[in-house]
């Protein structure tokens, strides 16, 4: 306890506020990740399954998924230019020092948000005004988009945990800087794998938990069947393979990381045959209190062997590693990730038994009661996996180069901890405004519904073009007037329920 308390009384008073202020934009950006990095994937896999069956329900779930993608992109493009801002304006040391060593990643992921938004304009735009095929091949570009920004987020978080490419002069500044090997680092390919892989599970089990609510509250048709199945079955066939990444990461930490991989597993003193410790509180002296100590099992999963020697904690002096609280949040963090990930394991095992046993979907409501969860739970584990990362490598913000410290803003704590209280307030209208248009969507979505099978039952034409299949004919507005023809050479409406 008094190393923790003697380390915070070294640290600059505005350190508490800036990383406060981080902390907070990056966990609330992050939420909007997934669906920005991995549902263009999801709506091309349903719109090409539409039109390659004629479905007109797919096309639907299409359209108006990508309505989703676009209100979610302009407010994740809101989130991310404020951090953006805030890595020049808080951490001033970090970019003034290192910026010309890593910052290319930042530009990578720029120009990947540039292309995004077009593609994205230009993919709503042809849901009416290009034909089938072009207005499909035009939206293909648009994962390789999402994948060239998390790229260059993740070259420039993956550089900060191993730096690589640039030689120190007298004066203690980088030079010589290589780019190719500032980007591709020890720790960039298991980061980036373990990333996009979890994007694709988040944004699946987050899109198939709203239909699994619906069928919940007894809406069964194919309209929801149909928006659970595709969403789930890309999230349920990339769960196995995060469970392996997620092991091939930890073994990069282990050997890259030493430090932060004691951290994570609370190890106090190098050893062998250190055991594992489900949860617990690592005290300032090197005691564990709490959670489930298992023998061995923390070398054995390191190195495949209980004779792994595992570095710990008091391997570097004090200032250099976590403190106890650091550590302990490290390894909750971690080991939640990994608790809620093998339970997702089990839910993705649970839906394939059944579907190739079966071939149908699992009938009973705990499954979708788990299902509708598994979104959130996913969300959560992003959420654990970045607090592991940051958390994990304090004090550095460059790994063994430069300490967080040593980077903060000059600026005053007040006017810092002023700011992050305005930019709470901001982030929670621009959140609460995305909320409001998310279920002002579903609401008109389900009356559009509602009026179309209506009109399939012989009621009458709507003046809602939401209840028109796209590429196909529009409904009658004026009153006696025929069907104008839509432009496309796509399916013609089917009726409600019906490919």
């Amino acid at each position: 306890m008094h190393t923790t308390v003697h380390l915070l009384a070294e640290a600059p008073p505005q350190m508490l506020p800036a990383r406060s202020l981080m902390a907070f934009t990056l966990a609330s950006h992050i939420i909007l990740v997934p669906m920005g990095v991995a549902l263009p994937l999801i709506t091309l896999i349903m719109h090409g399954y539409g039109l390659r069956r004629g479905d007109a329900t797919a096309l639907l779930l299409a359209r108006r998924w990508s309505a989703v993608m676009a209100v979610q992109f302009a407010i994740g493009v809101v989130t991310g230019t404020v951090l953006s801002f805030e890595f020049g304006l808080l951490w001033p040391g970090l970019m003034g020092r290192w910026g010309d060593v890593f910052g290319l990643g930042f530009g990578i992921e720029a120009w990947a948000f540039f292309l995004e938004a077009v593609l994205i304009a230009v993919y709503l735009y042809g849901w009416r005004s290009l034909p089938a095929r072009t207005h499909f091949l035009l939206g293909l570009p648009l994962p390789a988009t999402a994948l060239l920004g998390a790229f260059g987020i993740l070259a420039a978080n993956s550089w900060m945990n191993t730096p690589r490419g640039f030689t120190l002069d007298p004066e203690g500044n980088p030079v010589g800087v290589d780019v190719q090997r500032a980007i591709f680092t020890p720790m960039f390919g298991p980061e980036y794998w373990h990333f996009v892989v979890a994007m694709l599970l988040t944004a699946g089990y987050v899109v198939a938990g709203v239909y699994a609510a619906g069928w919940l509250r007894g809406r069964r048709d194919r309209y929801h069947r149909l928006g659970f199945t595709v969403p789930f079955t890309v999230a349920a066939v990339f769960t196995p393979v995060q469970f392996l990444l997620g092991d091939s990461i930890a073994r990069a930490v282990f050997r890259e990381q030493p430090v932060k991989f004691a951290a994570m597993e609370i190890v106090w003193n190098t050893d062998t045959r250190v055991p594992e410790y489900l949860f617990g509180r690592l005290h300032p002296d090197g005691t564990v209190s709490g959670g489930i100590r298992i023998p061995q099992l923390d070398s054995i999963l390191a190195g495949f062997s209980p004779d792994t020697k595992v570095t710990g904690l008091t391997s570097v002096p004090a200032d250099e590693r976590p403190t106890a609280a650091q550590a302990t949040i490290a390894h909750w963090a971690f080991d939640v990730m990994v608790g809620i990930g093998s339970t997702l394991l089990l839910l993705a095992l649970w839906y394939g038994i059944v579907w190739l046993r079966r071939r149908r979907l699992p009938a009973s409501p705990w499954f979708y009661r788990s299902a509708a969860c598994a979104g959130v739970a996913s969300v959560v584990a992003v959420e654990c996996g970045w607090i592991t990362t940051e958390v994990g490598r304090q004090p550095w913000i460059v790994y063994e180069n430069m300490k967080v410290a040593e980077a903060v803003t000059a600026t005053r704590s007040g006017a810092l901890w002023a700011t992050f209280g305005l930019v709470v307030v901001v982030y929670l209208f621009i959140f609460g405004s995305f909320l409001a248009v998310l279920l002002k969507m579903r609401t008109r979505w389900r009356l559009d519904d509602e009026r179309g099978r209506g009109d399939s039952a012989g009621t009458g034409t709507t003046e809602h073009p939401e209840t028109d299949t796209p590429y196909g004919p529009r409904s009658a507005v004026p009153a006696g007037g025929s069907p104008a023809s839509g432009r496309g050479d796509g399916p013609a409406p089917a009726g409600e329920g019906k490919p």
